[in-house]
């Protein structure tokens, strides 16, 4: 699965340019308030991981939906073919006088 990071489209089609713009707007708008670098890294950078806060706050200050922000690819990833593992043998009754559990 692929995830695509679109802030800085979405931000760019509403006129937002800079990340002073946009943390402008994220505090104005929706009361979030970020440093210059995490604005900074959400518009340049694809993050691995987003605040669902941080979301809200983003789709708030843009007047988007989550779809604007980013794009996931669903599409099944081709796994390679293994050969099938060969299963060992039960062991026999251990010296304890127990035997294995059925498997």
């Amino acid at each position: 699965m692929k995830i695509r990071w679109k802030l800085r489209m979405a931000a760019a089609q509403r006129e937002v340019w800079t990340g002073a713009q946009l943390r402008r707007l994220l505090a104005d708008k929706a009361g979030l308030e970020l440093s210059a670098a995490s604005v900074s890294a959400l518009l340049t950078k694809e993050p691995t991981q987003v605040k669902l806060s941080t979301l809200a706050a983003l789709c708030t200050a843009l007047e988007c939906s989550p779809n604007d922000l980013f794009e996931v690819d669903t599409t099944p990833v081709e796994q390679p073919v293994r050969p099938p593992q060969p299963t060992a043998a039960p062991k026999a009754a251990s010296s304890g006088g127990r035997s294995m559990p059925p498997l």
